[in-house]
């Protein structure tokens, strides 16, 4: 039987050959890892270490799912985010590092500065639960909402949540439906933003995502537009509003933060700078 060295080996030069992948050496060692229930590690420290026939078989019948495009996360079953190892599915967005943008943003507001400050937080679209969850990580004392109008997503969440020993109330809304008369300190939200039509959606992960978390109407900002609007109405004085958008789209959300009232209005990039993140405070 192979060695994970040669196990390795041969894994990585298929999916260099299917051109499908941006890290074939770490899918490789990610899925092998989900086979042996073990920690990369072990597999530099046992590379001589054999597979039994079962062990290979099944990385065999995952990895042809990654050559196929399935997403790594949806193989193996989870996804690492800020820290917290959190169950993903069909059912929710795939959390990327670009995201923990929005984490770094929220954490360095003065409303935030101190950890042990009661505060209160919702997280609207909530998905996997995991910018609730890492917002909630950083900030123990802070009452975080997640909002979301998929079931599924919310159980998948509310699992995390479980597992990560992290307390937050889980709410099922189409957005603010479910909390009409209440307001935050902080609203997050990484909405839908793709446009309709966008040739994206037919290319990498996404294909395997919910399309209902991913496109809103031609432009990919009709959903953002209403947060924006309705966010007024739930927050306190000096809240703020911190939405994910695209690339391309700072300069839209700019003027519908400033055509809604809201002031000290900033923009952030993500790890590859681009625009990506855009703020501003109720005054």
């Amino acid at each position: 039987m192979p060695s994970i060295e040669q196990t390795l080996k041969s894994a990585q030069s298929q999916l260099i050959q299917a051109g499908l992948v941006d890290s074939p050496k770490l899918d490789a060692e990610l899925l092998l890892c989900h086979i042996l229930q073990v920690n990369r590690t072990y597999l530099f420290t046992w590379p001589e270490k054999t597979l039994n026939p079962d062990q290979s078989l099944a990385f065999q019948t995952d990895l042809q799912k990654r050559l196929s495009g399935h997403p790594i996360a949806h193989i193996i079953g989870h996804r690492e985010f800020w820290g917290l190892d959190l169950i993903v599915s069909k059912d929710t967005l795939i959390p990327r590092p670009d995201t923990e943008t929005l984490i770094e943003v929220v954490l360095s507001l003065n409303s935030f500065s101190n950890p042990n400050k009661d505060c209160s937080i919702v997280d609207l679209g909530t998905g996997s639960g995991s910018i609730a969850l890492a917002l909630k990580s950083e900030l123990p004392h802070c009452n975080i909402s997640a909002l979301d109008q998929s079931l599924a997503a919310l159980e998948i969440a509310k699992q995390n949540a479980a597992n990560t020993q992290l307390e937050i109330q889980f709410l099922h809304s189409d957005w603010f439906s479910a909390i009409e008369q209440q307001q935050f300190d902080c609203i997050v939200s990484n909405p839908p933003y793709i446009e309709d039509n966008d040739p994206h959606l037919q290319q990498g992960d996404v294909r395997f995502e919910p399309l209902s978390a991913l496109t809103s109407g031609s432009d990919g900002l009709e959903d953002i537009r209403l947060i924006i609007d309705q966010a007024w109405l739930h927050l306190h004085q000096q809240g703020w509003l911190v939405i994910e958008h695209g690339y391309n789209q700072a300069e839209s959300i700019h003027q519908l933060f400033e055509k809604a009232g809201y002031q000290n209005i900033q923009l952030h990039k993500d790890l590859a700078d681009n625009p990506r993140i855009s703020l501003g405070k109720k005054p």
